[in-house]
């Protein structure tokens, strides 16, 4: 695949790639694989909440009672 890039954007490459001992191509490819492994961990996490039991109903109640308990958790940490 070949990609068209400004040249200001080829010279930073080439660079960062350079400062590290990489060739351009080994650089996209270390910027690209955390962007791939969080994906796959978000779509693990998205499966494992999918079967972890029960759907909770949650409405603006849930959240008001989330958010004081965060509240709580919060102030009582200050006490320490």
């Amino acid at each position: 695949m070949s990609i068209v890039i400004p040249p200001e954007l080829e010279t930073r490459l080439r660079a960062h790639a350079e400062a590290e001992g990489l060739t351009v191509e080994a650089y996209i490819e270390r910027l690209v694989s955390p962007d791939e492994r969080a994906e796959a961990e978000l779509i693990n996490l998205a499966v494992e909440g999918l079967g972890s039991g029960e759907p909770l109903k949650v409405g603006s109640d849930y959240w008001q009672e989330k958010h004081r308990q965060l509240d709580e958790r919060l102030k009582n940490a200050g006490r320490r």
